[in-house]
């Protein structure tokens, strides 16, 4: 199981700053293909003007995890030309603290050895037995990382505390699979908070959807935009003016949500969205309850409508692929926002037949 999940990284890498102030790509096992590699120097904090050290970040391209943690290089130091530096994991799975912890231990390599080759042996003792064992007695077990573990790390809680009866406009937009980008300056903040959000549709458990750290260049908006729903993180402000790229916009430092005009129909609230509302609040604001127990009162009320959803499908006598008309839906007679949503919702389950 463990060289299993091993399997899934993809690459090691790094990047270096001298004391020139040059951040140059200067080391990677097996291969990144060139244009993934400038992405991931704009990723690394080295290149920012702004000198702000960010000791780690994580985020998705085209199905590719990378994690990145930097260090300062703390004199005296083997790396005498050196003052910064950057190792960079890429991965087929979403495991931020796994790959943090991989990468720390990874870069004290480095600090010690000054050597590329320590850090390869590191990653392939992983990569073939699921342990690396560290000179200071420590190890980097890779059973020890549970994939769900990462899934409920985040606090629906703070979603609420921060938007209150709003939170169910996000609900709405992730089961609906729109397109919501998120905007805070600090990078930090942005990962803490969209790494939360695939946990409101747990039913699904896709953290693909999952986009956290997203620049406004041409490379990766086209494969943003070629998702066909997701939650992106921006750092720059400029995103909202960029309506193509979302139904719902996130100012996370002003604590508002705008819907988009062209989104305002499929996002119509109603009587249902004011029910799961206060069911998320008042989960949310139960102090006895755990974010897993938050998640899981959510997760009761989704499967609830799915499966009126999947009643509707086996009424209209087409249980045998379960897809639902709008004939049918109009029949029962929902107040037209609860309608809408079915309709939208069908379709995003792919239950709808048109």
């Amino acid at each position: 199981m463990a060289i299993a999940e091993a399997q899934l990284m993809q690459s090691v890498g790094l990047i270096e700053k001298d004391a020139n102030g040059d951040v140059l790509w200067v080391w990677c096992y097996p291969s990144v293909t060139a244009e993934l590699r400038e992405l991931l120097l704009r990723k690394c904090c080295l290149t920012d003007d702004n000198e702000v050290l960010h000791t780690f970040v994580f985020g998705q391209h085209r199905r590719i995890w990378f994690y990145i943690t930097t260090m300062q290089v703390q004199e005296p130091s083997v790396l005498t030309k050196v003052t910064h530096f950057s190792i960079v994991l890429t991965a087929k799975d979403f495991n931020p603290e796994k790959y943090a912890a991989f990468s720390r231990m990874l870069c004290r390599m480095y600090i010690k050895h000054g050597s590329p080759v320590r850090i390869m042996e590191g990653y392939i003792a992983v990569l073939t037995k699921g342990i690396c064992q560290s000179e200071d007695n420590g190890a980097f077990l890779i059973r020890d990382y549970d994939a769900k573990k990462a899934f409920l790390i985040g606090s629906i809680r703070d979603v609420v505390s921060l938007f209150g009866m709003e939170t169910v406009i996000l609900y709405t937009a992730l089961m609906l699979k729109k397109k919501i980008a998120l905007y805070h300056p600090r990078i930090e903040s942005l990962l803490e908070f969209t790494r939360t959000l695939p946990s409101f549709v747990w039913h699904r458990q896709d953290w693909s959807i999952l986009h956290p750290f997203v620049h406004l260049s041409d490379y990766e908006l086209e494969a943003l935009k070629a998702c066909t729903g997701y939650v992106a993180g921006f750092t720059d402000s400029k995103v909202s003016n960029r309506t193509d790229l979302y139904d719902v916009y996130v100012n996370l430092v002003d604590s508002e949500i705008t819907i988009a005009q062209h989104a305002k129909e499929a996002l119509t609230m109603g009587k249902l969205h004011k029910e799961i509302g206060h069911l998320i609040i008042q989960s949310a604001e139960d102090p006895e309850k755990s974010n897993s127990q938050v998640i899981k009162d959510i997760t009761v009320k989704t499967k609830e409508i799915l499966a009126n959803l999947a009643s509707l499908a086996k009424d209209s006598g087409n249980s045998r692929q379960s897809k639902i008309t709008l004939e049918v839906l109009k029949q029962h007679r929902f107040p037209p926002a609860t309608e809408n949503f079915l309709y939208h919702l069908a379709a995003a389950e792919q239950m709808l037949q048109i």
